[in-house]
């Protein structure tokens, strides 16, 4: 029997969060987009029958408009080995089952299809998060959870196996943002489409001193480095790649099956190995 994944989104949240989204707004998506682009680059190989998973279909359309273009709900629109790429764009930080995101990508793929995928990282909005769990200690006396947790980078490649995907490879770009004060990063943040969306939000109106107090800590704690009566921002770009396994790929050898000693390739004399005792570290 199959446990569903425990559920971090109110669906219905984020969709209204989204439809509210402007396109001027999206500039994270455009960066986003330039990132997957260079990456596609270094591939060196065209790809014919392209499916993009995203939040923002109109602007990814408009991007690549050759190809198919769905929503991240959780079972995918997407036909079983009909592309050649997926991808997954800005999007799997909302997901409940990142993994089954994934795994739905791979396939639709045609065997040695490629998956990209770009998403908010853990380091994203760190200093926000930072200053709202402490104004709202100081003045609720607890916390609530207000910005979605994100995948980090140490569990990026597991993330890749899981889904069933071979050769993966996982990397971050990092983005600092200028803003003239915490409640203008809020503002833009819900003309993202990216607003508090998470299931176990506090539904009540939070009050206003709650975002006041977050403001100033944001202020005192976080000034942009280059006018510091601005406030700066962390984005992180995760950016995940495997391929969908084909027989033509590289494979690990077996244990035991090298043909040519280490030391004859490094061109040195082999000695037998030898007991090291242990150590106690201070």
């Amino acid at each position: 029997m199959t446990t569903a994944p425990p559920q971090l989104t109110d669906r219905a949240a984020l969709a209204r969060n989204r439809a509210r989204a402007t396109q001027d707004a999206l500039f994270l998506h455009e960066i986003a987009a330039e990132q997957l682009e260079d990456r596609l680059q270094m591939v060196k190989r065209s790809f014919q029958d392209v499916a993009i998973v995203t939040s923002q279909p109109d602007f990814w359309a408009a991007r690549f408009p050759h190809a198919t273009v769905v929503g991240d709900t959780p079972t995918l629109d997407l036909q079983p080995a009909t592309h050649d790429l997926v991808l997954h764009a800005m999007a799997l930080h909302w997901a409940d089952d990142p993994v089954g995101q994934l795994a739905q990508a791979r396939r639709a793929l045609r065997p040695d299809g490629l998956v990209l995928s770009v998403s908010f990282g853990g380091r994203t909005l760190s200093e926000l998060r930072a200053v709202l769990a402490e104004a709202e200690s100081r003045i609720l006396g607890g916390l609530s959870p207000r910005v979605a947790p994100m995948l980090e980078i140490r569990d990026a490649g597991a993330l890749l196996q899981r889904a069933g995907l071979a050769l993966p490879v996982a990397d971050t770009e990092k983005l600092t943002v200028s803003y003239a004060d915490a409640l203008a990063l809020m503002h833009e943040l819900r003309q993202m489409g990216e607003a508090n969306a998470l299931a176990a939000r506090d539904r009540r109106i939070p009050p206003r001193m709650l975002f006041a107090e977050a403001a100033r800590l944001y202020h005192d704690r976080f000034p942009n480095a280059d006018d510091p009566t601005r406030i700066h921002t962390t984005f992180e770009f995760i950016h995940l790649s495997g391929w969908a396994p084909d027989e033509s790929q590289p494979q690990p050898l077996r244990p035991g099956s090298a043909t040519t000693r280490l030391a004859d390739a490094l061109g040195t004399t082999e000695h037998p190995a030898r007991d090291i005792p242990l150590r106690d570290r201070d």
